[in-house]
């Protein structure tokens, strides 16, 4: 591991054991912070379904996308996809020889087998790369998916304080095993994913970001029937395991990048939770 990229690992935790925890236990366990530190690649393997989860923010130079020891291979996407999305200024991924250009909110699905590196076109407003990865069978082709093509999912309604439009990057295209899109809550709107669901077939991590500095959100976890919180800023990340619920509830709204990995890649596969069942 080089001065430039670094990692921790996240054990997976039951539902028994979360629903003991305290505020500061379940911070430890799922909450992923300090993700896009200036100049670095900051990962975090998680043992759920083997995600994992992390940012990348380059200045002065490009940052070269190396392997971390859980993956235990020689490249990090020896075994591995991942996707980026771009949350910060215009920057670029190099994918072996192909140079690609990503916006605001672009994403990019890069296949197992290749080589990476993020660069900024602007030091005074970098890049910011959002990675998630998760082990994959085959390679597939890279494919760079800006905002514009995404499939969009207009939805809710400013009565029930959820109006929002679902963005779906990788529902357009084949991917192993991972599943990522972008949720852009409309004004006024702060509820997202509610009413709840599960779906035990594969785990979630949620990022919230765009959102105010002095904002939080409220992100709900657990079994339907034994929900905790844990109150999120800006650009922060959060892990749901798969018996858990993924919900929140800001105090502005926000946009959100949401990613699964696991059993399937069918976004509709999920076991709804009624309100009132939920404690």
């Amino acid at each position: 591991m080089t001065d430039h990229q670094h990692f921790a690992s996240r054990f997976a935790i039951d539902p028994h054991a979360a629903a003991a925890m305290g505020t500061e236990q379940l911070r430890e366990n799922f909450h992923l912070g300090s993700l896009f530190e200036p100049g670095r690649i900051s990962l975090t393997y998680t043992h759920y379904d083997r995600m994992v989860v992390g940012g990348a923010v380059p200045l002065g130079g490009a940052l070269k996308l190396e392997t971390i020891k859980p993956a235990g291979t020689k490249s990090f996407l020896e075994r591995r996809e991942l996707v980026a999305v771009n949350i910060g200024g215009a920057g670029t991924v190099t994918v072996g020889d192909e140079i690609h250009q990503l916006g605001a909110r672009d994403m990019i699905y890069v296949g197992m087998g290749n080589e990476m590196s993020f660069s900024s076109a602007n030091n005074e407003d970098p890049a910011k790369f959002y990675l998630l990865s998760a082990p994959a069978h085959r390679t597939l082709p890279t494919r760079l998916l800006t905002i514009a093509n995404a499939k969009q999912l207009d939805l809710g309604s400013q009565e029930t304080s959820n109006e929002r439009s679902i963005f779906q990057f990788t529902t357009t295209i084949e991917t192993c095993q991972i599943v990522v899109g972008m949720t852009q809550l409309a004004t006024g709107s702060v509820w997202n994913t509610m009413p709840a669901h599960v779906h035990d077939r594969r785990m979630e991590a949620y990022l919230y970001f765009d959102l105010p500095e002095t904002a939080r959100v409220f992100h709900f976890m657990g079994e339907p029937r034994e929900t905790r919180h844990i109150v999120m800023a800006n650009e922060e990340a959060v892990l749901s395991p798969a018996w858990s619920i993924h919900s929140g509830c800001g105090t502005s709204n926000y946009a959100f990048i949401w990613a699964m990995a696991g059993d399937n890649v069918d976004y509709t596969d999920v076991d709804p939770v009624a309100i009132g069942d939920m404690r």
